[in-house]
């Protein structure tokens, strides 16, 4: 069976300031120089976020700017151009502007509570259009132009913001590769402050390694610059580093922009953390340490690079970054951390080759088996999970586990005993148990992960076909012939403006959408922000108050296609 995700993807444009390797190009013919922009706010530019961080799943792709901890801050655009999107309710932005620059960059501005009137009567006309609060909506160059420095926005808290700030991002608008903002916008940060190394974490590759006596991963504190004591090591070793970037202005940490690794003054590794394609952004699990991370909410970041990564931003010598002690002698080890300022710390460390008997790799105990570099085929009874090729950083072993349940609509499986993210979704098959069931349309899969996530459905001839990336998940199928739960919450005035509001929610699926209409005329909707409400503010709707009773029809929708209309009076 196949699965298919459409990536959106998004069109194209150049400038002068600072020249830089474009992200992914390691030589010198592939240089471009980036412009410099102006602010987005106007205050100091304080970051509570940087670009790049890892996070589980993601890279930070932009960086957040501080709002003071309030809504209501003025945002403007860094640049000329011409709003080509906004996006509302999508992708944990909340409310987004998209500024199209002619240079060939989008700088997106998110969480933001309110867009600037001309902004919004232009997206309000295609709300209106096409008879939704919430998507994509799409303007010509001719539509919304704006100057470098005008305003376009008020900050918020929407979206999956958890307080108040300035989500900006800039994109290669040709490729929508992420870029970080500070190579157009840095210079109105203040920073002298290195970046600070913690800890190294020490890998060495069971049956090819051995450090410190040992053939397990450990970690070394890092109590100095230089650190004093030796250590022995023979064979392939990776080392990585756990480390924080820091600001003067704020008590924030940040990720590192430049990390390298010398061994005996030869580069055997470096990261420049520029520039990311989105397709590879789930690639952070594989470069930072993700199981260690699950453990302790700490990253070390790998200085090697294993087989199935394709990160662009990160450069090896000919041993992908692993260190090879083969010679009894001293090896000379340095990691150089570097902010996007230029300021630097070095961790020096000095490792003795010892020859030692290495222990032999042991095969694997299981034979299930996924390999990174090919399709993977998961059989188990009742279940099909296919793994393309490159989802993965290195081949894993897993366990799987099947939880009958005959009274179930289909069996419950688990792929891996901890969380264990495949870089994209993958196309996951489940036989229906029960062949009585009333609606096969009604069947969709469901994700145990912390909470319940809808995951797809299609049926076809007793099979139902959604998607899966968490193999530490539990999947089974659902049912939902239920429609969503629509409560009218009334009609009131709120500054000076007559608003009708209702609760909806949907507990099974999952809202798909919603729509309203007074005496059979579309009204808008819109989400009230970190709640289940939604509301029309009359005023901007094109029905005309009378002052008589009127008819007030709202339908929600799942996404079961299951449908709850409420039909009530108002007098307006």
């Amino acid at each position: 069976m196949l699965f298919l995700i459409v990536f959106a993807t998004f069109a194209t444009m150049l400038a002068s300031g600072e020249e830089v390797v474009t992200p992914g190009k390691a030589s010198a013919n592939h240089r471009r120089i980036l412009p410099k922009y102006s602010s987005p706010v106007n205050y100091d530019v304080v970051l509570a976020g940087n670009f790049g961080e890892p996070r589980p799943n993601h890279f930070h792709g932009g960086v957040d700017v501080k709002t003071g901890g309030v809504e209501g801050k003025p945002i403007f655009s860094i640049s000329g151009g011409y709003v080509s999107m906004v996006t509302i309710g999508l992708m944990g932005f909340g409310n987004a502007v998209y500024v199209h620059h002619p240079e060939g960059y989008t700088s997106v501005y998110c969480h933001l509570k309110k867009f600037s009137p001309l902004i919004e009567a232009m997206v309000r006309k295609q709300q209106y259009q096409k008879q939704t609060a919430e998507g994509e909506f799409h303007f010509r160059p001719s539509d919304l132009p704006v100057a470098e420095g005008q305003f376009i926005a008020i900050s918020g808290n929407t979206g999956a913001s958890t307080a108040p700030h300035l989500h900006l991002e800039i994109h290669d608008t040709k490729s929508w590769d992420m870029l970080d903002p500070l190579d157009f916008i840095g210079h109105h940060l203040i920073d002298g402050q290195p970046p600070q190394g913690h800890a190294l974490m020490v890998y060495p590759q069971e049956g090819e390694g051995v450090f410190a006596g040992g053939t397990i991963q450990q970690s070394i504190g890092l109590s100095s610059h230089e650190l004093q004591r030796h250590y022995s090591a023979w064979g392939k070793v990776g080392f990585g580093i756990w480390s924080n970037d820091y600001m003067e202005a704020t008590y924030n940490h940040y990720g590192i922009r430049r990390m390298e690794l010398y061994v005996d003054d030869q580069q055997v590794f470096s990261s420049d953390v520029s520039g990311i394609p989105v397709r590879q952004n789930m690639q952070v699990n594989a470069w930072g340490d993700y199981d260690h991370y699950l453990r302790s909410h700490v990253w070390y970041m790998k200085a090697f690079v294993e087989p199935g990564v394709s990160l662009p931003i990160l450069k090896t010598d000919d041993s992908r970054g692993y260190v090879c002690f083969n010679e009894e002698r001293e090896y000379h080890l340095c990691f150089v951390l570097t902010d996007f300022k230029g300021n630097v710390s070095r961790y020096s460390f000095t490792v003795d080759g010892k020859r030692v008997e290495i222990p032999r790799k042991p095969l694997f105990q299981t034979k299930h088996v996924l390999r990174h570099d090919q399709l993977n085929n998961v059989f188990l009874p009742g279940m099909q999970l296919l793994v393309r090729p490159q989802m993965m950083g290195k081949n894993t072993s897993y366990r799987p586990k099947v939880m009958h349940q005959p009274q179930g609509y289909s069996d419950a499986y688990q792929l891996s005993e901890k969380s264990f993210q495949l870089f994209d979704y993958q196309p996951i098959s489940l036989r229906v148990n029960n062949n009585k069931v009333e609606d096969t349309s009604k069947l969709y899969v469901v994700c145990y992960w912390g909470s319940d996530k809808y995951m797809g459905g299609t049926y076809h001839d007793g099979w139902v076909t959604g998607r899966a990336r968490e193999l530490g998940a539990v999947y089974e199928l659902a049912y939902d012939d239920q429609p969503p739960t629509v409560q009218f919450l009334g009609l009131a005035t709120l500054r000076g403006q007559k608003v009708v509001r209702f609760s909806v929610s949907d507990s099974k699926s999952g809202l798909l959408s919603y729509s309203g209409t007074i005496d059979g005329e579309f009204v808008l909707f819109e989400p009230v922000a970190k709640s289940s409400t939604v509301e029309c503010r009359l005023r901007h709707s094109s029905v005309k108050p009378t002052g008589g009773l009127r008819t007030l029809t709202f339908t929600a929708e799942d996404n079961r296609h299951n449908k709850k209309t409420v039909t009530t009076k108002i007098t307006y």
